[in-house]
């Protein structure tokens, strides 16, 4: 299974947000995207997910155009975990993670058995099983994200998207929740694309990086080729 962004443009009104941009990432491997704000990274995961319409361009996963795809056959295919905003509302984390599957449940038919069982595998995969019935707004942040990221994996998706899922956690949480992810790829055949913001952290768990400036691909490669001081330099303006 392979994901093949090609020749993707985007623009807000007359700002072009993103050009021409082209990769291929493949299942059991996390692709992170990193890049100064405003590169285009959050952007180019909402134009992957059809959130956002590329003004030109594709997203194929294998030979299948996603542009051809409604919303809710999208989700069948990829989840999203975007930048953490915890939930107000007293759900229990069982009930969150069952949201995972409404791309499933039909309007009248209501959640079947094996909606319930896969639920319970997220959990156990993502290792909150003995959360299942605490309130959202009672857990920390660590567990929250492992939350948001079950409830994706609700969804049975091919393509796991993440918008800077260590965003607020403390360094042992993020190191935590980057080899859930690592391992995720591996035991679900998951392509998973992740933006980070900490290089040193991209580095360690991705297994290709893609370099954005202005819009535009920059780099593309294994993290010792791209990663490189003067890249680094060049990229983020240090001098």
């Amino acid at each position: 299974m392979k994901l093949k962004i090609k020749n993707i443009s985007f623009s807000y009104d007359s700002v072009d947000a993103l050009k021409n941009i082209s990769f291929e990432a493949e299942e059991g491997e996390i692709l992170g995207i990193i890049g100064p704000n405003g590169s285009g990274k959050t952007t180019l995961l909402k134009c992957i997910n059809r959130v956002l319409k590329p003004k030109e361009g594709v997203v194929m996963l294998d030979d299948m155009d996603l542009s051809v795809l409604n919303q809710r056959e999208i989700a069948q295919k990829i989840g999203v975990v975007p930048q953490q905003s915890f939930s107000q509302f007293p759900f229990t984390v069982f009930d969150i993670v069952l949201m995972g599957r409404y791309p499933y449940i039909t309007r009248f038919g209501g959640e079947k058995k094996e909606d319930f069982d896969m639920v319970e595998e997220c959990l156990n995969l993502c290792g909150i099983s003995h959360l299942a019935e605490r309130l959202i707004i009672e857990i920390s942040g660590g567990e929250y994200q492992r939350v948001i990221i079950a409830r994706a994996l609700a969804q049975n998706p091919k393509v796991l998207l993440l918008d800077e899922p260590t965003l607020h956690l403390d360094i042992n949480h993020q190191i935590e929740l980057l080899e859930l992810l690592k391992s995720l790829a591996k035991k679900k055949n998951l392509i998973i694309i992740m933006v980070s913001h900490d290089l040193n952290l991209a580095s360690r768990f991705s297994d290709k990086i893609l370099i954005l400036k202005e819009g535009k691909i920059y780099r593309a490669g294994l993290p010792e080729e791209v990663l490189t001081p003067q890249i680094i330099k060049e990229v983020y303006g240090i001098k």
